[in-house]
């Protein structure tokens, strides 16, 4: 595989991030998977192209931490996946301190501090690519109210570091799901809406195609990958 065009892909060991690494080995490009330490990152980090470097994806020293780490394996980053997040529901009386501390730190903190510590190394490089993960319910519709507003600061963080990084070669772009077809929304999902998620694999390939040099043009894009969900 070519070490000068290797991947870090954030929440990895998700059901969207296990699409994305395999996608990405598909095509040829090695992965640096990040995530959580555990059972799931081991045995993405089993498969040839994968390096599994585990970090607190919402602390920003852990997140510094685990690029320096990566700094040290065969192979450089050329693109970041930002996929690491979380969700929880509720109105707006429901929200309270803490779940709305998690999910600032789950959705936007991680996004954030993984650009910022990607950003320079790309820049060192002559360029790359950064994709994030939005939300359908960031810019249109009913939603729990914390969660999307989360989504929104990761979409609008995304047009901002477009324009930032644009004069170091860096794009910027972010995909907007709505229901992903996963084992753990199936337990919720009604039958219909089963059969109108998106599968994490078409999702992956549109990130895949964000990363690599047939997306050169595009840059502070916001991609619905809504399907008809």
């Amino acid at each position: 595989m070519d070490d000068e065009a290797a991947v870090v892909v954030t929440g990895a060991a998700g059901a969207l991030g296990e699409a994305v690494v395999a996608e990405f080995l598909a095509s040829g490009r090695p992965v640096i998977a990040m995530g959580h330490a555990g059972a799931r990152l081991d045995e993405l980090g089993e498969q040839d192209g994968v390096h599994p470097v585990p970090a607190d994806l919402a602390s920003r020293d852990d997140v510094h931490a685990a690029f320096a780490t990566a700094d040290a394996l065969p192979v450089t980053p050329s693109a970041l996946v930002a996929l690491a997040g979380g969700f929880t529901p509720g109105k707006l009386a429901d929200v309270d301190e803490k779940s709305l501390d998690d999910l600032w730190r789950s959705n936007f903190g991680s996004a954030f501090w993984a650009a910022q510590a990607i950003a320079p190394r790309l820049a060192a490089r002559g360029g790359g690519s950064i994709v994030t993960v939005g939300s359908k319910t960031a810019v249109q519709g009913n939603a729990p109210v914390a969660h999307a507003a989360s989504k929104a600061a990761v979409v609008r963080l995304t047009q901002v570091l477009a324009d930032e990084l644009r004069q170091d070669r860096i794009r910027v772009n972010a995909v907007l799901p709505s229901v992903i077809d996963t084992p753990a929304n199936r337990s919720w999902m009604s039958a219909d809406l089963a059969a109108r998620a998106v599968a994490p694999v078409a999702i992956a390939k549109v990130i895949v195609f964000l990363s690599g040099p047939d997306a050169a043009p595009i840059s502070g894009a916001a991609i619905p990958v809504y399907g008809d969900a």
